[in-house]
């Protein structure tokens, strides 16, 4: 009566097959026979991490689409360009002959070059054209995941092939500038003479000792050896010959200051319209320097304009400017440069070059404003003058712009240019379709990767249907024996009744 075993073994039994029910019919209603953490924490941790990287896969695959997209924008300009300067090579051809209108073949040659422009200009996919630069693009192309869990990208890098026509030098890109109209003579006519300023070496120099001197702020040194001490003499030749190292480095502190002197004295000239200030020192080991009376700098040029009127000769900067250009300005055979830089136009590039050449060309200066570079001459000969400007990339097609076929010479030139200016185009163009298959092989390789990698988790947590639909009838049925075996258990006490009639 108070312990009925048989049943309590048939309640468990009914409880068992219910919780087998309710798992087949969670499995058959979710189509997963590990849904979470709980069912299987291993096979779970896993196809989890597998499933995070199909998402990174996916992403990875729209990153390649957009990349081949990219591409082949680029390949299909590359290629139109190609064929725009083979009929720029028909036209060259024809102007070889003397009996042509050269100046129309001009005009059309500029037609095509104006169109190569545009072409190039309008070669860019959601703003990324490579066409233009030098510099690589990286395309995300694959995620991988090393034994530790540790997780790196790999990209395809793409080399841009600049097929730009860069803008340049406007005309005139050679000039003189002139002699002065007075040179030599100073304010008022009379000669100019630069101020100056002795400073000897006295005592006797020890080894080892340093002698300084500074000139504007800067510092220059001499140091006699440790074996043997350098008498004054030799002192004040090793003082004027590291003066004269800083002057040939066109320190700006140097500018306009001359050194000279014999023995041991050590004369600086000073050609400024203002004074400069000079200090000495030694170490005191035993030799010294000083100027004369305790003198502390070296007087203005007097006068301070050595001449009148300078002859001057203007560079004019104009076109496009392109970030990576190289601008060069020669100025009496001495060349100086400016490499463009984004956001640059006409105005910053003549900037640069007046910075750069500032006062290190004897007697020539450098003012202007805008994009004008003039060059002024205070020497008493003409300096020459030269512009030229270098594309970002020497595989450029900047040359297209000089292109002149004009003259027979020209042309003859031009024909020699127009050969390498294609091969330009066809190996941009061939880059560009080698890269582009290979991110078209990844993308497909990636494809399949996340396929194998969906059916590897499909493996791992999808259910069986089919067994499980075969397990959900035979587990009704269990249920339903379960419950009339418990039926059973409990009316066996009933019989204990008949005792009681």
């Amino acid at each position: 009566m108070l312990t009925n075993e048989s049943a309590m073994i048939a309640l468990t039994t009914l409880r068992q097959i219910n919780r087998d029910l309710t798992s087949v019919q969670q499995e058959i209603s979710t189509g997963r026979s590990i849904s979470n953490a709980r069912d299987n924490a291993a096979i779970w941790a896993v196809s989890t991490v597998m499933q995070s990287d199909v998402d990174g896969f996916e992403a990875i695959s729209s990153s390649l689409d957009l990349g081949a997209s990219t591409v082949s924008v680029a390949r299909g300009a590359a290629e139109t360009i190609t064929g725009l300067l083979q009929n720029m090579k028909e036209l060259i051809v024809s102007a070889q002959e003397d009996n042509v209108d050269r100046t129309k073949i001009q005009t059309d040659i500029d037609q095509l070059e104006s169109q190569i422009t545009t072409i190039v200009d309008a070669a860019q996919f959601n703003g990324l054209n490579l066409l233009k630069g030098t510099d690589s693009v990286n395309i995300l192309s694959s995620l991988n995941r090393a034994a530790d869990g540790t997780v790196s990208t790999s990209n395809i890098s793409i080399a841009r092939s600049d097929l730009s026509i860069t803008g340049g030098v406007a005309l005139p890109i050679t000039g003189t500038a002139t002699a002065s109209a007075t040179a030599g003579a100073g304010t008022g006519g009379t000669a100019a003479s630069p101020g100056t300023l002795d400073l000897t070496v006295s005592g006797t120099p020890a080894t080892s000792e340093t002698f300084t001197i500074t000139v504007g702020g800067s510092d220059v040194t001499f140091t006699t050896d440790g074996v043997s001490a350098e008498d004054a003499d030799g002192v004040a030749a090793g003082l004027r010959a590291a003066v004269q190292a800083q002057i040939d480095a066109s320190n700006p502190a140097f500018a306009g200051i001359t050194v000279g002197g014999t023995g041991a004295v050590v004369t600086i000239s000073n050609s400024n319209a203002s004074a400069v200030t000079i200090g000495v020192a030694s170490d005191a080991s035993g030799g010294e320097i000083a100027a004369a009376g305790g003198a502390t700098e070296v007087d203005a040029q007097t006068p301070a304009t050595p001449n009148d009127t300078a002859g001057t000769g203007t560079i004019t900067i104009g076109g496009t400017v392109t970030a990576g250009e190289i601008f060069t300005l020669g100025v009496g055979g001495t060349d100086f440069t400016y490499t463009a830089v984004a956001g640059d136009g006409t105005d910053e590039v003549a900037a640069g070059l007046r910075a750069a050449i500032g006062t290190n060309v004897t007697d020539v200066t450098a003012g202007g404003t805008g994009s004008d570079v003039v060059v002024s001459n205070l020497g008493t000969a003409d300096v020459a003058l030269t512009g030229a400007v270098a594309a970002a990339n020497s595989s450029g097609l900047a040359s297209v712009a000089t292109i002149d076929v004009t003259t027979s010479t020209g042309a003859t030139a031009a024909l020699t240019e127009i050969e390498g200016l294609i091969n330009t185009s066809i190996d941009a163009a061939a880059a560009f379709g080698s890269a582009q298959k290979r991110i078209d092989i990844q993308n497909e390789f990636v494809r399949t990767l996340t396929d194998s990698l969906k059916t590897g988790i499909g493996a791992l947590v999808e259910a069986d249907l089919e067994e499980a639909s075969a397990r959900l009838q035979s587990l009704q049925v269990q249920q339903q024996l379960g419950v009339q075996a418990l039926s059973i258990a409990n009316q066996r006490p009933q019989v204990l009744l008949g005792l009681f009639r």
